[in-house]
């Protein structure tokens, strides 16, 4: 653990290369709130540290830099949540209010949300589709035959399927099949091994038809990435700008991602520490989407390591928190 004064010391670094991307002088810390020394004894107190792996020197008689270590240290320690500046926490209410609509284009504004805010890239996971239980389903015939089932989701999204009938079917039948399919699917994952038999042979092929379709329909866990144009103004060199670009195309990467650093007990994950080589120069900054206790999606920005990281941490939960609150709301 470090004493006070080299706390104080890299708590004024790190926040002074945040903002800057420069190199840090002893001259500038030593007059630093919280400091207050001489520049000597700050020169001293950096080559302790830079011997300790918090600061590296990237140029002789340059200023020094933070290393991820020193960033852990900043997070884990100086870097406490911080309440978000009430414009921004305006803006993201306002944004939640007035959203409606299917939950991938929603999913997908609230990425450029979260990027807009935090000047970063930002990645919204959606739900998983095979975690997410049946609310409400009816079938509507379109004609004699052809029908269409509609099914509402617990994670707020909602799929239109059309079905081929075998036959002429009546309405009344239609009717018998939505009643079935209401009564064992609500509260329930989509599984057609599961659904019993009505006694009528042309409502129960209505029923796996109507499940089948939708078992099709659920894709895997959708990932929405936001603001990577931002990203390339980030980085001076060319090629960690497209390493980074081109991982971030690669959605099962991005998930896998962000679970991982969910699954380790970690809201950060800096430069090397989420195993991401191409990745090696961003750290990202995370929060579950929970909804009636379930954590059915997560939020996330993916920023260089010297990234703003009490105002990441204070927008990704404000953010999660208010679409947690949104699908919990549309899925009521």
């Amino acid at each position: 653990m470090l004493d006070e004064r080299k706390t104080a010391i890299l708590r004024a670094i790190v926040q002074e290369y945040i903002t800057t991307a420069q190199p840090v002088g002893s001259t500038h810390i030593a007059h630093a709130s919280g400091v207050n020394v001489s520049s000597a004894t700050v020169r001293n107190e950096m080559a302790v540290l830079e011997q300790e792996g918090y600061l590296v020197q990237p140029h002789t008689s340059a200023g020094r830099i933070p290393t991820d270590k020193g960033y852990r240290f900043f997070v884990d320690h100086l870097a406490g949540p911080r309440p978000l500046d009430q414009v921004t926490s305006q803006r993201v209410g306002a944004f939640f209010d007035a959203t409606h609509g299917r939950l991938e284009e929603m999913l997908h504004q609230t990425s450029q949300l979260l990027a807009q805010l935090t000047h970063h890239a930002a990645l919204v996971v959606g739900p998983a589709a095979d975690r997410a239980v049946v609310r409400s389903v009816q079938v509507v015939g379109l004609s004699a035959r052809v029908a269409v089932v509609v099914a509402v989701f617990s994670n707020g999204s909602v799929e239109n399927e059309t079905i081929e009938l075998s036959g002429d079917m009546s309405e009344l039948r239609l009717t018998g099949a939505s009643s079935h399919l209401q009564r064992h699917l609500a509260g329930r994952s989509l599984d057609p091994s599961d659904l019993p038999s009505t006694g009528d042979a042309d409502v129960d092929e209505v029923c796996r038809a109507a499940v089948g379709a939708l078992v099709l329909a659920r894709n895997q866990e959708p990932v929405f990435v936001g603001g990577t144009a931002v990203m390339a103004q980030s980085f001076d060199a060319v090629d960690t700008v497209r390493s980074v670009l081109h991982t971030l195309e690669q959605q099962y990467v991005m998930v896998s991602l962000v679970r991982d650093v969910l699954n380790r007990g970690l809201s950060v994950a800096i430069g090397a520490e989420h195993g991401i080589e191409p990745l090696v120069a961003c750290s990202v900054v995370v929060a579950p989407v929970v909804v009636d206790g379930e954590h059915l999606g997560t939020v996330g920005v993916l920023g260089p390591t010297r990234m703003d990281y009490p105002q990441a941490l204070a927008t990704v939960e404000v953010v999660s928190e208010r679409l947690g609150r949104h699908l919990g709301d549309g899925a009521g």
